[in-house]
């Protein structure tokens, strides 16, 4: 029954008849039927492809292809992608959709002719088929979700629209919905375009994988500024009209090799509609002359990206033989426009379509090049005094200029005219034109054809606010008469030694002043201190008069920054606890941080800057040596400060960088230019901000005055004043102690608070504002906007006033997050508070010290309900804690084996009771723990099978839910699941699932080997259904690579060996408090002795690997030495029993008191390397190794075993080691041996299998709470 309610009626119901308007046919897909007569034209909710519908659509497409090369088509398309990374399996459907897909058909004569399957009729929206559906169920590996509406074009899922109720922040469908979507049901998003979330009065569109913070509303329907009654309504008629669609998605997609990886972008409102007012203008090219007009888009608004999709589109859509000649005045810019357009695949890297010389651009224009990039200086005649020559009668030519602000107004521009006489003209700007620039302007590109300024760019968040600060040193003069002549001088280039010499001859006075020894060293200290204080710690440029300027900058920042380190260590041992982690992680970004010098290149500069006192040689040699300008982009990259002169500050995106520190004199274009390094969105960055030196902004007014203004009529200013941030501040601080207040939180009390007493408060504040799920938002979205604003205005004296009441609005904040929201897989949690947090889990769990991995500590011993009490103070948050773990759990015990879909069903069924408040927490608590420990049975169970975990699936599979088989019968069936297991294992070469013959022959491979090996129990529909079953599987889990949940599992890092610390001052659980726990975090060794000391954990694991060899003498219960693991030394062979040792060893250990095996070493205790065992697996390294070893202990023992040993590398006399830490297990851990289920047991230095007769007695005094299952 379709769902009712606020959602679907004031938003979704709307939708599906704005779209039936709109020209789409509409329908309800709650409750769809399949088949080829079903509701949507699909066989199984696990499609996302409406296949009968496209079936349909394809054939009225391409008539003339037969229906055999159609098939070929759609299984193309709809192949399984789930081997590749999702931006790329996005690109690959969509350059398929775009391009069609090539086949041979057959002509009458017999002859082949090659022709491309369309799947989509871009020309003409009335020859597709359009069909919203809402509620539209995909179900993935794991779980089933219902979409809110899917968009089909030829039954294609084009367009995903999550829609929230009215009184929810739009965001709340990113966060809860969206991204939840791409991890379960990832199927659905290889072939999506786009994505609009909505709560009706608020929308936003974003492409398919992009963050929330590039989604953005679409504001205007045309460029007449025509909007609906609400922002949804103008979104969907903007974006969802057929025409739009397809517009949108064959022009104004674009993917980008960026340094964090492939980047699809989508069109945001201004971009689209500005790019289409362009083409429109060079459809009227012979009536404007040529001249196409100028296109202002505020920098950071994507105007590279604009040039882009102009481009395209005109070579897609328009007949011709178009070139578009690049246009720029610098060197760098010429490149970097170059490398935005390759990295879109727009043109070939490595293609030589640079114009050298006027020669070679009239060359270049005489052959079939689509893009010519150029300087302006190329164009200039060849003698002096001469005429400029014709250079190309071609009027299919656009010659496009980037920055059209600077030097194309002189006579050069007049010259580009006179070459190309019959092309067309088309300027983009990042920065508004000057009063006096308009005429020189319109003569050579006419009027503006696009304008997007700086207020709007900022309202629609194309880019954040700038905020200015005055931080012009004392010692330096007002400068009210400096002259302007020197600011236009440096305005122009960047100078080589003669000139700045000649600069400083010429402005003496006021030069010597800013590059003053003393007023440098003022300002270092400056830069120092307030680049370590910022509250968002992107990367940041200091900007100055001239490259030995910024190279004697580099130094005198480098000395204070060592000394800032050195100060700050020292503060460590005495910063009260809550102040303690904002000092610990300042000092790590102060290692960890790269500064570096980035100017041009000169002759005589070494020489120049010797007699300066200067060293510019490691510098000229890294920037020679590194890619600066790639590092400097990429965010997680450690080189986050820069001293510069010119370089960088026009067509350098960074959108990490966050703050200008301006020590130059600058005005008009370049100084706008120079600020917007600083405007670029970019994810926990919320503004920029600029630190003004050398008073640049001192005649800003005046100088924005003469810019075009906004549309009121007021000066359009790109920045605001700081004092913006601190009443910001001040609001947000008041409204979150106002939320607080009227849940008698008292966040004045909480501040004062320290030791018990704040664990107590912050405890029992999470647990007051976990009473329901739209409290705990609204103070969540408090508590960020509180953070934001904290961040903004650091280091400012108001925000360092506000530390410690910000701290405890985030503590609160963190503790509800602890426990309610899931963590990403794999990684070491943040503090050692929320690991303790987590070893409430039934299940037993390893946890690894933050910081250093190799301390493991077996937590399944610590009782459940005592350390809820200790720890987590509250029993909500200890219940979503042990959900988030069973949640990620099963979600890869389901991955292994799909039979398993019913303890991820209970565990959903007892969340939805929790939710609903069926039962009380204690009884939540009690059946999660039962839940966790049936999975704990269930992941031992392959051992007791004698299966490994692939194995076990097919068996599964097989055997469940029916038939009923005899013990030999079951038999049997265990040899078809391994048989069939390693027969369709040989079928899965490379991109086995992109061709249907190989495809075809898996699937055939699995019937013929389950005819030949089932027995007779299995009737011809139960063995057809297990034959689809299994393929089902197949194709699910085993990709186009080779990947699959049985052999992706990670390698440990590699770590060095550390020095234990003694433990003094604990004697009980009760004396841990947030301070000691505090240190912990920081301290790894203190908290594998924490563990040791708690849990009684065997200290061998906290002694250094050269501390336990070179001892004959060393082995015992706790510690075995082995020379290989794969290879028989006195054999010289390859041998499966050296496996099986380790094997037997691991287990032993588990089965004792926990212990520590080193391979490598050989009985003496000498270390002798892992040479042999490297060249036997693949990649024959550390990784292949632990791979390897990961792989082999689980089949031997199960997950439940292998799961808890720590692998790690040292080197020890220049040999590898490898180190495997086994903690005690809580229950006993069966090994296979000939399979068969053993126990095994260590007996002082040696491992033994456990006898029948003293299994008993052994389970008992071993295990005396745990029910063995027997062999």
């Amino acid at each position: 029954m379709q769902p009712r309610g606020g959602e679907h009626d004031a938003v979704s119901a709307p939708t599906l008849q704005e779209l039936a308007a709109l020209g789409w046919e509409t329908v309800e897909g709650f409750d769809e039927t399949f088949g080829p007569d079903g509701m949507l034209g699909r066989e199984a909710d696990t499609d996302p492809v409406l296949t009968h519908r496209l079936r349909s659509a394809l054939a009225e497409l391409n008539p003339e292809v037969p229906v055999d090369r159609l098939e070929r088509a759609i299984d193309e398309l709809t192949q399984s992608r789930a081997a590749m990374s999702p931006v790329r399996a996005n690109r690959e459907v969509h350059y398929l959709l775009r391009d069609g897909f090539a086949v041979d058909v057959e002509l009458p004569d017999g002859r082949s002719e090659p022709v491309r399957v369309r799947f989509v009729d871009w020309d003409d929206p009335e020859a597709n088929d359009w069909l919203a559906v809402s509620e539209f169920w995909i179900r993935g590996d794991l779980y089933l979700r219902r979409a809110d509406m899917v968009l089909f074009v030829n039954g294609i899922p084009l367009v995903l629209m999550e829609f929230k109720a009215p009184h929810v922040n739009v965001k709340a469908a990113y966060d809860g919905n969206l991204s939840d979507y791409r991890d379960v049901v990832p199927h659905l998003f290889w072939f999506n375009g786009f994505v609009v979330l909505s709560n009706g009065s608020d929308a936003k569109v974003g492409s398919t994988y992009a963050g929330w913070e590039y989604f953005a509303e679409w504001k205007k329907i045309n460029d007449e500024g025509e909007q609906g009654l609400v922002s949804l309504e103008t979104a969907l008629r903007a974006t969802c009209a057929p025409n739009r669609v397809l517009d949108l998605l064959a022009n104004f997609v674009a993917y980008v090799e960026m340094p964090g990886g492939l980047v699809k972008a989508l069109a945001k409102n201004h971009q689209f509609l500005g790019v289409n007012n362009t083409i429109d203008a060079i459809r009227e090219a012979k009536q404007r002359d040529g001249r196409l007009g100028v296109f202002w888009h505020t920098q950071g608004s994507g105007k590279s990206l604009s040039m882009l999709w102009f481009t395209q589109k005109v070579l897609r859509t328009m007949p011709g033989n178009w070139t578009f000649v690049m246009v720029t005045d610098r060197k760098e810019l010429d490149h970097q426009l170059y490398e935005t357009f390759a990295d879109a695949d727009a043109v070939t890297t490595g293609t030589n379509v640079h114009a050298e010389t006027s020669a070679h651009l009239r060359e270049l224009l005489s052959v079939d090049h689509r893009y010519v990039f150029t300087l302006i200086h190329k164009f200039i005649p060849p003698e002096p005094d001469a005429e400029m020559p014709v250079l190309s009668d071609r009027d299919d030519i656009v010659v496009i200029t980037d920055e059209a602000h600077r030097s194309q107004y002189d006579t050069l521009a007049m010259n580009m005219r006179t070459a190309l006489p019959n092309a067309s003209f088309l300027g983009f700007t990042g920065t508004p034109l000057i009063d006096d620039e308009e005429e020189l302007t319109r003569e050579v590109f006419g009027d503006y054809v696009s304008v997007y300024n700086f207020r709007d760019s900022i309202v629609d968040k194309a880019t954040v606010p700038l905020y200015y600060e005055n931080r012009i040193p004392e010692l330096q003069l007002t400068n009210k008469d400096f002259d302007t002549e020197l600011e236009t001088l440096l305005d122009e280039a960047a100078l080589d030694p003669d000139q700045e010499q000649a600069v400083a001859r010429q402005f003496g006075r006021q030069y010597h002043l800013i590059t003053r020894l003393e007023r440098l060293e003022t300002i270092a200290d400056n830069v120092v201190e307030h680049f370590v204080n910022r509250g968002f710690p992107g990367k940041a440029m200091y900007v100055a008069i001239d490259k030995a300027t910024a190279v004697r900058m580099y130094d005198l920042v480098d000395e204070r920054w060592n000394n800032k380190l050195t100060q700050l260590e020292a503060q460590l041992a005495d910063t009260p606890p809550l102040e303690r982690p904002h000092l610990e992680s300042q000092i790590e970004f102060m290692r960890t941080t790269e500064r570096a010098v980035v100017v041009s290149q000169a002759q005589g500069e070494m020489a120049y800057m010797a007699e300066l006192g200067l060293d510019i040689a490691p510098h000229r040699r890294k920037m020679n040596d590194e890619d600066l300008g790639s590092r400097f982009k990429d965010p997680v990259d450690p080189f986050r400060l820069v001293f510069v002169c010119a370089m960088w500050m026009t067509g350098f995106d960074a959108p990490a960088c966050s703050t200008m520190y301006l020590d130059k004199p600058m005005r008009n274009h370049t100084l706008m230019q120079t600020i917007a390094r600083a405007n670029r969105v970019f994810a926990g960055k919320d503004n920029g901000l600029i630190v003004d030196y050398v008073g640049v902004f001192r005649n800003l007014e005046a100088a924005l005055a003469t810019y075009a203004t906004g549309r009121t009529g007021e000066i359009d200013t790109p920045i605001r004043d700081k004092d913006e941030l601190v009443s910001n501040l001040e609001t947000t601080l008041a409204e979150a102690a106002e939320f607080l207040a009227g849940y008698d939180i008292d966040l004045g009390e909480l501040e004062q608070a320290s030791g018990f007493e704040f664990v107590a408060l912050q405890a029992s504040a999470a647990e007051a504002l976990l009473i329901d799920d739209d409290t705990r938002r609204g103070f969540m979205q408090i508590a960020t906007a509180a953070r934001n604003a904290f961040k903004a205005l650091l280091p400012d004296p108001v925000a360092q006033a506000c530390t410690s009441r910000v701290a405890a609005i985030r503590s609160i904040a963190k503790k509800l997050a602890s426990g309610t929201d899931p963590p990403d897989i794999g990684e070491v949690m943040d503090s050692v508070s929320e690991l303790l947090d987590r070893s409430v889990g039934a299940k037993e769990y390893l946890i690894r010290a933050l910081g250093d991995p190799q301390q493991l500590v077996d937590l399944s011993k610590i009782d459940f309900e005592q350390l809820a009490l200790q720890f987590a103070k509250n029993k909500r948050t200890v219940a979503n804690r042990v959900q988030q773990e069973l949640q990620k759990r099963l979600q890869q015990a389901v991955e292994q084996n799909p039979t398993r879909i019913d303890l991820a069903e209970k565990f959903q069924a007892l969340i939805d009771d929790y939710n609903a408040g069926t039962h009380n927490i204690d009884e939540i608590l009690r059946r999660l723990k039962e839940l966790s420990a049936q999975l704990s049975d269930e992941e031992q169970r392959s051992v007791r099978e004698g299966l490994n975990e692939a194995e076990l699936a097919i068996f599964d599979l097989l055997t469940k839910p029916d038939p009923e088989l005899t013990p030999a019968e079951r038999d049997q069936v265990r040899k078809a699941a391994r048989q069939l297991l390693e027969a369709v294992t040989d079928r899965l070469v490379l991109d086995w699932q992109r061709h249907s013959q190989t495809r075809s022959a898996v699937q055939v491979t699995i019937a013929q080997t389950l005819d030949s090996e089932l027995p007779d129990p299995y009737d011809e529909d139960l063995f057809n259904r297990k034959v689809d079953a299994i393929f089902a599987h197949i194709c699910n889990s085993y990709g186009d690579d080779g990947t699959s949940p049985y052999n992706t599992l990670e390698p440990a890092p590699i770590i060095p060996p550390s020095t234990p610390r003694t433990l003094s001052d604990l004697d009980s659980v009760s004396e841990i408090d947030e301070e000691f726990l505090d240190r912990c975090k920081q301290d790894p060794v203190l908290f594998a002795e924490l563990m040791h000391h708690l849990l009684g954990a065997n200290t061998i694991w906290m002694t250094p690997t050269a501390d336990l060899v070179n001892d004959p003498d060393a082995e015992d219960r706790l510690l075995e030495f082995k020379q290989t693991a794969r290879w028989n030394i006195n054999e010289e062979r390859k041998d499966k029993r050296m496996e099986e040792v380790v094997a037997k060893t691991v287990a032993g250990f588990l089965n004792a008191e926990g212990g520590t095996l080193l391979i490598g070493v050989d009985d003496d205790g000498h270390p002798v390397g892992l040479d042999h065992d490297f060249a036997l697996v693949r990649p024959a390294n550390r990784d292949g190794y632990v791979n390897w070893l990961d792989t082999m202990l689980q089949h031997a023992l199960g997950h439940s075993g292998s799961h808890r040993v720590q692998i790690r590398f040292d080197v020890i006399d220049d040999h590898d080691i490898c180190r495997l830490d086994v903690p005690a297990s809580s229950r006993p851990i069966w090994a296979t041996k000939d399979d068969k289920p053993v126990l095994y047991e260590r007996r002082n230095n040696s491992t033994r299998i456990v006898p029948d007769d003293e299994t008993e007695a052994f389970l008992a005094e071993r295990f005396p709470n745990t029910v063995a299952v027997s062999a």
